[in-house]
């Protein structure tokens, strides 16, 4: 790998691998190597389709490549076999010699592996005519399917660094920061400000300034950025070297989460031929420009995910965050301006650099521009990630995208903005996604996670849960958030195992405007917004837990227990059989009983019966 000194040799390398991609006429098959996938087997998968390929002799003829997560998580591992856009789903070692000998050799499709569609019910062969694909709009994620993380080439024969060559040679950091202004892209991390008026400010102060991507992802059910971490590394990259230009640093970081070695791994090996190759390092593409990015490895605090946390962690001390009275675009890391801005939105960049600011511009809504990563999990048919335009309707990325809830249950809420996010009752279910819009109802973007909730969901137990994450994840430096988070979990504990009170409510509603005024940082004047939003939309499953002593949803276990309806038991004696602790008596074809000194609540029977006479009481 020679290093190239100027642009015309990285534009004749780019042509060079674009004209050899030309005239290759084999297939191409594309496996997802992603960390979920990845946990389904795919390394397993790999080997066994290039030892079959040699095998039948066609080896030459098929290329096979290790890509970065696809997004649709449901069905790892997958596979795609090109030009065509063959989507296999699930797949397994056992089934590589039939699609080696039916797909590959032959042309034809494995019937028992084609994508069954949950909802029509249709077969579908082809990967971008699957509904969980043909609604969104990929222009981030859309490269994580096609290219070899590991390998510069493949970035660069999608036209990879093309921004940073434009940005390098034909713009002044003024006409950058202008078009990432005049794109209206909003930091992706959390809060949404204007990336451009970030970098314009920053750019403003004097001092050494640095280049931040924040990669301490940590919300709950939320995988966004590691999955752009690990698929296409230079993608974020360059948007921080094009960064780094219009605000004038030398200087990059990475801060990444320990818990993510994939992420650590690829992004590695990315520093490390981007430097090769001369796009990294001193006076890049023979300019007089000089950047080098490192990579710090977080503890996994989730604190370290705000902004002045993060940077004191980068420093070595205790990712404690700081009252911003100073911002950190004037004095961060190392007292020195610092732009900060996550994974995704530093992947935007190179997209709005070679597409324009009007047309990307023209995607989205009114104040929220562009596409936005959602983590799509729980009660929900399919899951993984989502890439849609901004204002895509809850509705659309439930039933449409996402399939729908499973068993056919009733969708109840969905908690979007992680921890710190609030819970949207299904009366919003036709919200358009943006920052303002969640906001009005009470809510957040934040990074991106959702998590769908159904008719079986507790919301006084989801905000007992998330008030317990966030107590833990505390620094425990202000008042507020630390004694007032203790005091939510106890209020809230309480309430789930019986022990609530008149007043409660209230008292709850009293702390957490409390925190939200009085915090310090971030996480303590968001930490109450999942509880405030219970309260406000399902206030009356409070009051069942307090008044009646009663769970609705038969979550909270002190509070409900299961029975047999007599009217209903046909006698089956499946409950019997799957009981652990014999607590069910009766014979076949008879009514059966369950002994409530036995029965320990584990819930087994009433997902094991088929008629509905497992009730909850």
């Amino acid at each position: 790998m020679a290093k190239l000194e100027n642009r015309e040799a990285l534009n004749e390398y780019r042509k060079k691998l674009q004209s050899k991609d030309k005239k290759k006429d084999h297939k191409l098959i594309s496996l997802c190597a992603g960390s979920g996938c990845g946990a389904y087997g795919t390394a397993k998968v790999y080997k066994t389709l290039v030892d079959e390929l040699k095998k039948k002799k066609l080896d030459n003829k098929v290329e096979v490549k290790l890509t970065g997560c696809h997004g649709f998580c449901e069905k790892g591992p997958i596979m795609v076999i090109h030009p065509e856009g063959i989507f296999y789903p699930k797949v397994k070692e056992k089934h590589i010699p039939e699609i080696v000998e039916e797909t590959i050799k032959n042309g034809k499709l494995v019937q028992s592996l084609i994508y069954k569609d949950p909802v029509s019910k249709k077969k579908i062969s082809i990967e971008k005519d699957i509904p969980f694909y043909k609604l969104q709009q990929r222009i981030i994620f859309g490269n994580n399917g096609l290219i070899d993380p590991t390998s510069i080439d493949d970035y660069i024969s999608k036209d990879g660094y093309l921004a940073l060559e434009k940005t390098l040679f034909d713009y002044k950091p003024k006409q950058i920061i202008d078009e990432i202004k005049d794109s209206g892209l909003r930091g992706r991390g959390g809060g949404g400000f204007p990336t451009g008026i970030k970098w314009e400010t920053c750019r403003k102060h004097k001092g050494e300034r640095y280049v931040i991507c924040n990669a301490d992802e940590g919300d709950p059910g939320a995988y966004m950025d590691r999955s752009l971490l690990e698929g296409n590394p230079h993608s974020v990259i360059e948007g921080m070297i094009v960064g780094a230009i219009a605000i004038g640093s030398n200087q990059g970081y990475v801060y990444v989460r320990h818990e993510y070695p994939l992420a650590v791994k690829n992004l590695t090996i990315a520093l490390e031929k981007a430097r090769k190759l001369g796009i990294l390092g001193k006076k890049i593409l023979g300019s007089d420009f000089d950047f080098d990015i490192h990579i710090s490895r977080g503890g996994g605090a989730f604190v370290c995910g705000e902004s002045t946390a993060l940077m004191a962690s980068l420093e070595g001390s205790p990712g404690r965050p700081k009252a911003k009275y100073v911002h950190t675009v004037e004095k961060g890391f190392r007292q020195s301006p610092s732009n900060l801005n996550n994974v995704e939105t530093w992947a935007n960049v190179p997209v709005i650099i070679n597409k324009g600011a009007k047309w990307y511009s023209e995607i989205g809504t009114d104040k929220s521009k562009g596409t936005k990563i959602f983590s799509l999990v729980g009660k929900v048919v399919n899951t993984g990630l989502v890439e849609v335009p901004m204002g895509t309707t809850l509705r659309t990325m439930i039933y449409d995208i996402g399939g729908g809830i499973p068993k056919k249950k009733k969708f109840k809420a969905i908690q979007t903005g992680g921890p710190s996010g609030g819970c949207i009752p299904e009366r919003f279910i036709d919200l358009p996604v943006d920052f303002d819009e969640l906001a009005k109802v009470g809510s957040i973007m934040g990074s991106g996670g959702m998590i769908v909730m159904d008719q079986d969901t507790c919301m006084v137990d989801v905000a007992r849960y998330f008030v317990e994450f966030l107590k833990e994840e505390s620094c425990g430096q202000c008042n507020p958030c630390r004694e007032g988070l203790k005091q939510m979990l106890a209020i809230l504990t309480g309430i789930c195992e019986g022990r609530g009170k008149e007043g409660n409510i209230e008292l709850l509603e009293e702390l957490g405007a409390m925190m939200q005024k009085f915090s310090l940082c971030g996480l303590g004047t968001s930490a109450p917004n999942p509880v405030l939003t219970n309260m406000l939309y399902f206030r009356d499953e409070y009051e069942a837990h307090i008044k009646d002593k009663k769970c609705p949803a038969g979550v909270c276990k002190p509070l409900f227990h299961y029975e047999i309806d007599p009217d209903v038991c046909t006698g089956c004696g499946v409950c019997l059989r799957k009981c652990p602790q014999e607590a069910i008596t009766g014979e076949k074809k008879k009514l059966h009983e369950l002994h409530q000194d036995k029965c320990i609540k584990c819930g087994i029977c009433y997902d094991a019966c088929k008629f509905n006479s497992i009730v909850v009481k």
